[in-house]
């Protein structure tokens, strides 16, 4: 499937901000055998007064900017164009969860993709005893010779039916623990959560970035501004297979319908734009998302 994706977050300030560096993560990736970037452009308004364009340890592409003037408003804007691939589901060929941790000790690298980064605390998971024990139970539950993909699945499928979707329950500085606890968020706490949960049990998992097409109902006009940014969960699961990508708010392992952009242990690594401001009064962020399928 070919996308065209206009992507437009406008942040206010009020009064002005002054200067500020920002860290900005929305050109789709491309992925080998997966998903390719034929076109990217990020614009800012104002420009920047130092802008330098560059790849993060994990692969993402990352636009610094800098200004040292006052501005009321700051808009970034993307224009891409990206081909998804489609994907079949992957014949299981994960081992049982007793002899992942072998497996993980069986890779000699820490480069971006090695499994080890994906197994400890990170910025924004930590450890929870209430998401451990839920994950132990489910794992239990699955019994010793479940795989780890079908783990995956089993722990998303639980997840997504004990948590309610609301936009209002969370913010970005809402805990896993507090979102699990209170049963509700939106993607970011879904991903949070499953990361916190399948690391609990030894699984490798980190958190992947990006856009949703999502469809209307039957008979409804698409929306100009109602696709959105999402979250999902990566996975390490095993030699064989390597990285699975997980959407746990959809139950459903990731399509055609995602567009990866950028990936990391946690929102941390991974978040669409993020930086420092002198900042002496309030801010509003907005952001307006379009994932067309061209053909």
């Amino acid at each position: 499937m070919l996308y065209d994706i206009r992507a437009r977050f406008v942040a206010a300030y009020d009064p002005p901000a002054g200067s500020g560096r920002q860290s900005v993560r929305l050109t789709p990736a491309t992925v080998p055998g997966v998903q390719r970037l034929v076109s990217g452009l990020v614009v800012f308004d104002p420009a920047p007064d130092e802008r330098a364009d560059h790849a993060d340890f994990w692969g993402n592409a990352v636009i610094e900017g800098v200004w040292r003037r006052d501005h009321a408003e700051a808009v970034v804007t993307l224009a891409a164009r990206v081909e998804r691939l489609a994907a079949a589901d992957p014949l299981d060929l994960s081992p049982p969860l007793p002899r992942l941790a072998a497996e993980v000790q069986r890779v000699r690298d820490l480069g971006p993709e090695a499994p080890h980064h994906f197994l400890g605390a990170s910025a924004r998971v930590g450890r929870s005893q209430p998401i451990a024990d839920w994950a132990v139970r489910v794992a239990r539950a699955a019994g010793p010779g479940a795989t780890v993909l079908a783990l995956v699945r089993r722990l998303g499928r639980a997840l997504h039916g004990m948590m309610r979707f609301d936009p209002a329950a969370t913010t970005v500085e809402t805990a896993p623990e507090d979102a699990f606890l209170a049963r509700q968020g939106v993607c970011q706490d879904y991903a949070h959560i499953l990361i916190a949960g399948l690391r609990s049990v030894g699984v490798p998992a980190g958190y992947a970035s990006g856009f949703l097409r999502t469809l209307p109902p039957p008979g409804a006009a698409r929306l100009e501004g109602a696709d959105a940014m999402h979250a999902w969960v990566r996975a390490w699961v095993g030699a064989d297979m390597g990285w699975v990508e997980y959407d746990p708010t959809n139950d459903m392992l990731a399509s055609e319908d995602h567009v990866l952009v950028a990936v990391g242990r946690d929102y941390a690594d991974a978040a669409p734009t993020q930086g420092v401001l002198r900042l002496s009064g309030r801010q509003a962020v907005r952001h307006m998302v379009d994932v067309v399928p061209v053909g």
